[in-house]
């Protein structure tokens, strides 16, 4: 018989003396943390973790003894315990309960309506319907997570319930009167923006960016605090800047905020796993946690798992292990694997909203005009079809070689395949090396005839403007830039460097100003080079309704989230694009998002090179932002890759391209 006591967070193992000559029974003890003294063992508790609580331990230590045969008995005290954790327990259980119940809109009037008021009186700018819901739930739940698709005003909504918490007073356990954002640095310009849109006042608000660590760290330790506090990822990952918000959060009511938060779902290797790390070190000193991303589970269920361990640290809110998550990720119609993630969204579901873009009121669908297909010039036409031919005319209809498993053909091909878009804008861009952001490898062209390598170095040369540049002026000079307003501003959208640059440098030589953001454009200010405009400055410019430019000329790669144009610019132009519909959707809500009227016309203009791989590209592309926006409306917690192969220049892609190039070679014979 083993007596478990319970004394200053840990229990106290006495009596039976096979707990100490049972090599193997020790070892398991051990393994849950045990120590030995000379007449006990000692297993410490920590009802701040979900791993280490005084019931999860009890339970092991139970399940060990059981092991063994070795039967047990409570002392009172491990009686209180026990009896404490598991009213514990059920308190939080029927606070759960409660909090799924306001997020299906069931919800107690009075308090509701209480709840109105105050966001009446505090926000100059009211919220809709789903919005008031949505705060409504985070208020109450003090800990949650908005998975709302983008565009959906999520900011807004985290204002509202941090308006309501602060409203409380200090003598409220809920009180809050600061803010931590943990954002990218292109969000810091919004967070700000919003709360003036939503308060009516600009807050005292402190950008912990393109300062030194000592003066981050000077900060965290002095008691003039701001009202509203930004850093990024990274430097919120820093040992020492971890020391010092741990400290400022300790001695403040503070909401602690994660935006884009999927960058903190890494739990493996690399950069995002030390963020991750960092991040969730902060969160028990939080006084409240907020998540916000649109897409919670891209890759698998096991993305989640942070999210939920940072806004619930002391609970266990996910039951599944890391390696169920990603079993449950896998496509099956196993009746395990659908009760199992039926169970695991109903765990999580009292703990987070979503709204997506059928959900806004008022919201006007976007223009989706017909491609506008340019002719290709002589020598674009001549470069683009010896290419195509070197590329896609070797291989015959049923051939083989595409379906081998071999990742180094793999990467070849979809060098070839990059090259083949490119061609199909601008040829010049053929004697550049790739960027980098594509996984492929760099190769020989394999031009071998002198007049094709000619005819190139003359579109490097400029002295050929490519087709779709002139198309594009022509568009944006007649139909756009003559019009007020946002009517008149627009994005042109490409997916390579070079085409965002000589695309500027011809506008330019036409009279057209405009600004690029791509990844050289700093995020933030270099002291040693204050004459360079940031991403911000560009952005800010372009909102100014008498800014000296209308055009910004932008890569999706950069810029493709955590900014809102839809204010300024109602139009989006797209040189180019490549296989990515994460990328592209992201690019179209810039300028699609809550916010505009229900009359706003919002315009999306397609450039195809005529009988190019441009065709099969766009239709590729259309047909899979199609399946994910379906995915991502309809389903609570969307798992992107099952949907979609996000890279996607896949083997079925290629055959299909080889079908369609010998389908249009047939046609002109």
């Amino acid at each position: 018989m083993v007596t478990i006591d319970a004394h200053d967070d840990c229990y106290i193992l006495e009596g039976d003396l096979e707990i100490f000559t049972n090599s193997r029974l020790k070892s398991n003890l051990k393994s849950i943390g045990s120590e030995y003294t000379e007449s006990s063992v000692i297993v410490k508790f920590d009802n701040n973790s979900s791993e280490k609580s005084a019931l999860k331990v009890y339970e092991l230590i139970q399940k060990i003894l059981a092991k063994f045969s070795i039967e047990s008995s409570k002392s009172s005290s491990s009686n209180e315990v026990i009896d404490e954790v598991l009213s514990e327990i059920e308190s939080f259980r029927e606070f759960s309960l409660k909090a799924e119940n306001i997020r299906n809109n069931i919800h107690e009037e009075d308090d509701f309506e209480n709840f109105v008021k105050i966001l009446d009186k505090s926000l100059v700018r009211p919220l809709y319907k789903l919005q008031i819901l949505a705060a409504y739930h985070l208020a109450f739940a003090q800990n949650a997570c908005n998975f709302s698709v983008p565009g959906t005003g999520k900011t807004s909504i985290v204002y509202g319930a941090y308006s309501y918490l602060k409203s409380l007073g200090g003598n409220s356990k809920k009180y809050v009167d600061r803010i931590l954002i943990i954002s990218p640095l292109s969000a810091f310009d919004a967070w700000e923006s919003e709360f003036i849109e939503c308060f009516g006042y600009e807050p005292s608000i402190n950008k912990l960016v393109n300062i030194s660590p000592e003066a981050r760290r000077s900060y965290y330790f002095s008691e003039k605090y701001t009202e509203v506090s930004l850093i990024s990822y990274q430097s919120a990952s820093n040992e020492q800047d971890v020391e010092g918000l741990i400290s400022f959060l300790k001695r403040n009511k503070v909401m602690v905020i994660l935006d884009e938060a999927h960058r903190i779902k890494n739990v493996n290797k690399g950069v995002k796993a030390k963020w991750a790390n960092a991040i969730l070190q902060l969160a028990e000193y939080a006084s409240s946690r907020v998540v916000l991303t649109g897409t919670p589970s891209p890759q698998g269920y096991e993305d989640l798992y942070n999210l939920y361990k940072f806004i619930w640290p002391s609970k266990r809110i996910i039951s599944f292990p890391l390696y169920r998550l990603k079993e449950l990720s896998k496509p099956s119609t196993h009746q395990s694997i659908r009760q199992d993630v039926k169970k695991l969204v109903s765990d999580i579901s009292p703990f987070f909203i979503r709204i997506t873009k059928k959900d806004l009121p008022g919201m006007p669908l976007p223009i989706e005009h017909k491609p506008i297909v340019v002719m290709m010039d002589q020598h674009q036409r001549t470069i683009y079809d010896y290419i195509e031919n070197l590329y896609l005319g070797r291989y015959q209809i049923d051939e083989d070689e595409i379906n081998t498993g071999d990742e180094f053909l793999d990467k070849l091909r979809k060098a070839k395949l990059i090259r083949l878009l490119q061609c199909a804008t601008n040829p010049s861009l053929l004697l550049s090396s790739i960027d980098s952001h594509y996984d492929v490898l760099e190769h020989d062209l394999g031009i071998e005839d002198k007049d094709i390598i000619n005819q190139i170095q003359t579109y490097s040369n400029r002295e050929i403007t490519p087709p779709k540049f002139e198309a594009i002026r022509e568009l944006i000079s007649t139909k756009i830039l003559p019009l007020e307003g946002p009517d008149s501003k627009v994005i042109i959208w490409s997916v390579f460097i070079k085409n965002i640059l000589d695309l500027q440098k011809y506008l330019d030589a036409n009279g057209i100003s405009s600004k690029l953001l791509y990844g050289d454009v700093p995020q933030v200010k270099d002291i040693n080079r204050p004459e360079i405009e940031t991403r911000d400055e560009i952005i800010k410019e372009f909102h100014n309704h008498n800014s000296n430019f209308k055009v910004i000329i932008a890569n999706p790669f950069a810029v493709g989230e955590s900014i809102s144009l839809h204010k300024a610019c109602r139009n989006a132009v797209y040189l180019d694009k490549n296989f990515n519909a994460a990328t592209f959707i992201q690019s179209k809500d810039r300028i699609h998002r809550y916010g505009l009227n229900n009359n706003d016309k919002v315009n999306y203009y397609y450039f195809l090179s005529e009988d190019s791989i441009d065709y099969k590209v766009h239709d590729v592309i259309l047909e899979k932002q199609q399946r994910m926006l379906d995915v991502i409306e309809s389903e609570e917690i969307p798992l992107i890759n099952l949907n979609m192969d996000e890279d996607s220049i896949s083997r079925n892609f290629i055959t299909e391209l080889i079908h369609d190039y010998h389908a249009r070679k047939a046609s002109k014979i």
